[in-house]
């Protein structure tokens, strides 16, 4: 899974390019990419895409982005509009064509097992086991509170090993002015 990734469908063509809001593709090793070029991927196009409806899109790139997504093969493709009402459109590949999914409420993905859920103007994305999905902006929160608590303690380590370090230096100089004076730090 990546977010805003380009993705490079043909070797050699850079111009050949999107940059869904969020991709996965099935059986992909989990590392750091730069971008995702098919021909280093084994030829995997990425299965599901998302790309979230703002205000600033216009129709004809978004026409643009949905045939991008069927020539180079995704099985799924769902573009959630956020804003109040909130609804989405999905899009399943049937005979090598991305089809309109007609009701989104209560549609489960295929692929990702997560349901669509519209109720009170709101567009939910659910778990298998029915909880939300958390948003890219939240989990990118919890990663951020969760490296700064690394940090955290990280730095209090290094405060205590250097207070440690200055206790040991301190009870090294007692014991050489102690045995200046002649008397046995050991004994006393």
């Amino acid at each position: 899974m990546a977010a805003n990734h380009l993705i490079y469908p043909v070797e050699g063509d850079n111009k050949t390019r999107q940059a869904p809001d969020v991709f996965v593709a099935f059986g992909r090793p989990q590392i750091e990419r730069g971008s995702y070029r098919v021909w280093e991927e084994g030829g995997t196009f990425p299965h599901v895409i998302f790309e979230v409806w703002s205000p600033g899109n216009r129709y004809a790139d978004m026409q643009a982005k949905f045939s991008f997504y069927e020539k180079y093969g995704a099985e799924e493709y769902y573009i959630p509009y956020p804003e109040f009402p909130a609804h989405a459109e999905g899009y399943r590949r049937q005979e090598g064509a991305l089809v309109r999914i007609e009701e989104m409420d209560g549609y489960v993905s295929p692929r990702l097992g997560v349901r669509f859920s519209l109720a009170r103007g709101q567009l939910a994305v659910l778990d298998s086991a029915g909880h939300p999905m958390r948003t890219a902006a939240e989990i990118a929160a919890e990663l951020d509170a969760a490296e700064r608590h690394v940090q955290e303690q990280k730095e209090r380590a290094e405060r205590e090993q250097k207070k440690a370090e200055a206790e040991t230096e301190r009870a090294a100089r007692l014991a050489a002015k102690l045995r200046e004076l002649g008397v046995d730090p050991d004994v006393v």
